[in-house]
């Protein structure tokens, strides 16, 4: 039965778009590796069977998703690039100021993220609690180094959703965390004195849910670190007009 009042218009892909998925899928499967060079143009034109605007426009849509690197020069051309979390967290960034998404709403996401982290880390114990402690105790030695400890803290952050064990869960908080860390970076350069009290807190935090996660107490971790990540939402971004496009700028 035809379908009344609706469009028949079937997309024709692209020659360029065409290359651009074959390329992209043997770097996603492995059979190009990253660092590795792509043929030469005069290759891929005989293989493909195309022009050298097409495999340039190709060229466009992988260097645009951040898995190849186009060199100019004598000694140029395309070479493979391992998928970067940034590229996709520009990209997400950007969507969600384009939809009028707050700051405050990426702080709340990835608070949800990381307590389901945490109820799952507690779940392992064990080793991955050890690892998390040796993680959060380097936190005593950059204290008064806000951009250091900033990167300190970030890595805590994703050490706790990594050990989690889910590895979907761990990509989604790395675009959140991209975002924050370009925040955090943004709202240091704001500050005209480093904030040690601030960090001595965040230490504190960091040290009291190891404890809480090695006295099995997934509970009571979960329900600390929400509280922590509540205050860190509130201090990072109350009474904070920055838009995620200045922080992605």
């Amino acid at each position: 039965m035809p379908l009344a009042g609706r469009s028949t218009v079937v997309r024709v892909p692209k020659a360029g778009e065409l290359i651009a998925a074959d390329l992209r899928r043997q770097i996603i499967t492995g059979e190009l590796e990253a660092g590795e060079p792509l043929p030469n143009e005069a290759a891929l034109m005989e293989r493909f069977g195309v022009s050298r605007p097409t495999l340039r426009e190709a060229f466009r849509i992988l260097e645009s998703e951040g898995i190849i690197r186009v060199l100019r020069g004598a000694h140029g051309g395309a070479r493979v690039q391992a998928p970067d979390g940034s590229t996709a967290a520009r990209y997400t960034g950007l969507l969600l100021q384009y939809r009028g998404v707050p700051l405050a709403d990426v702080y709340r996401a990835r608070t949800q993220i990381e307590v389901a982290a945490v109820g799952l880390l507690a779940a392992e114990g064990g080793d991955r609690v050890d690892r998390l402690a040796a993680v959060v105790e380097r936190g005593e030695q950059v204290l008064d180094e806000p951009h250091a400890f900033a990167g300190y803290d970030a890595e805590v952050h994703r050490t706790i959703v990594e050990l989690g064990g889910n590895r979907t869960l761990g990509v989604l908080a790395g675009m959140l965390l991209d975002i924050m860390d370009a925040h955090a970076a943004l709202f240091i350069s704001q500050r005209s004195r480093p904030d040690r009290p601030g960090a001595a807190v965040a230490l504190r935090a960091n040290r009291k849910l190891v404890g809480l996660l090695r006295d099995s107490e997934p509970g009571a971790a979960q329900s600390f670190w929400r509280k922590h990540l509540d205050s860190v939402e509130h201090y990072m971004t109350d009474d904070n007009e920055t838009t995620l496009i200045e922080v992605l700028s």
